[in-house]
């Protein structure tokens, strides 16, 4: 837990104990930043900030989906953030927001066990450091809300910018891809279309979130609500940025599946056409083969004969199939 009371000078650290007397004090506002979620970080919402069950309920377990509950006290906010990890899984970190008048208390919700707690704080580590280096003053809690809102807005941004950087390379190993192990490059065309699906996702509902909150007249001053719009315009932005990239993606994958199904289909076709030349030839050789030749003599001039003919079926038969275009 890490206690700070933030003013216009700049920031501070104080112990939980000082929680009170911090909150009591006109000169500034109290952030308190949550790592992880445990009894003492409930007890310091109910005791100290008020706060209802459900947020302490959301606060403690996992949510995939953001969410704005409005309260007369506070505003609580769920945004996420992506974190590629091994393999093209996209880790979901989730940052709860519980916004008052004199303070802002943001809990980093539960996180897969490879996630590190640095990776998790990358933002509010961020806006702290803007603030310590004199380069941010924000002038309340909504304010540094919006801070933090703004850096998970670069940090989906940068997630989606990071896949664009890999698709040129990918799309010229479509193009020039020789199709002996088709399965792998497919593999990864779809892991990175998920890593884009996901940072699109989170941004379109952050989106929604901060449109929400732009509504909320008796909860929210105007001051905060035209910060709410502004988030809004920078998630839908990250959107829209997403939905481009995956519609490109998709046009590649597309051409690729397209260029191995038909290398495919011409080989069925090619296997189809030598079946259907070697087709008489087997019906011949099994009805005559057995006669022409035996143990005691062979019968030369059939056997010629025969042979010339399944070469002559074979022959017309490679002709047509060539004339319609199959071999």
């Amino acid at each position: 837990m890490q206690v700070s009371f933030v003013t216009a000078d700049g920031i501070a650290d104080h112990p939980a104990e000082a929680l009170d007397g911090l909150l009591a004090r006109p000169d500034g506002y109290v952030w308190v930043d949550l790592p992880d979620y445990d009894a003492e970080a409930d007890t310091l919402l109910a005791d100290v900030f008020h706060a209802h069950s459900l947020v302490r309920a959301h606060c403690a377990e996992r949510n995939f989906v953001p969410t704005v509950h409005a309260y007369d006290q506070h505003l609580f906010v769920i945004l996420h953030a992506p974190l590629t990890g091994a393999g093209g899984h996209v880790h979901v970190l989730e940052l709860d927001e519980l916004i008052g008048d004199r303070y802002l208390v943001t809990v980093h919700g539960p996180r897969n066990p490879v996630v590190t707690s640095e990776q998790a704080t990358e933002e509010t580590r961020a806006v702290r450091a803007r603030i310590d280096a004199g380069r941010l003053r924000p002038a309340g809690p909504h304010d540094l809300a919006y801070a933090i809102g703004s850096a998970i807005a670069r940090r989906q941004s940068a997630a989606v910018r990071e896949v664009a950087s890999r698709l040129p390379a990918m799309e010229a190993q479509v193009l020039a891809a020789d199709f002996h192990r088709p399965e792998e490059l497919l593999e990864q065309l779809f892991l990175v279309r998920h890593e884009l699906m996901t940072a699109r996702t989170m941004a379109a509902q952050a989106h929604d979130i901060q449109a929400r909150i732009t509504s909320l007249e008796g909860f929210v001053t105007e001051d905060a609500r035209r910060r709410a719009a502004d988030l809004a315009d920078q998630f839908d932005r990250v959107r829209s940025l997403g939905d481009g990239e995956v519609q490109f993606l998709v046009g590649v994958i597309d051409l690729y599946q397209t260029r191995v199904t038909t290398k495919m289909t011409v080989a069925m076709e090619r296997l189809a056409v030598i079946a259907a030349v070697t087709l008489p030839i087997t019906a011949i050789a099994s009805v005559y083969g057995m006669n022409l030749i035996a143990n005691s003599e062979t019968h030369v001039t059939q056997l010629v004969i025969v042979l010339a003919a399944m070469l002559g079926i074979s022959l017309v038969l490679l002709r047509w199939a060539r004339r319609q275009g199959w071999w």
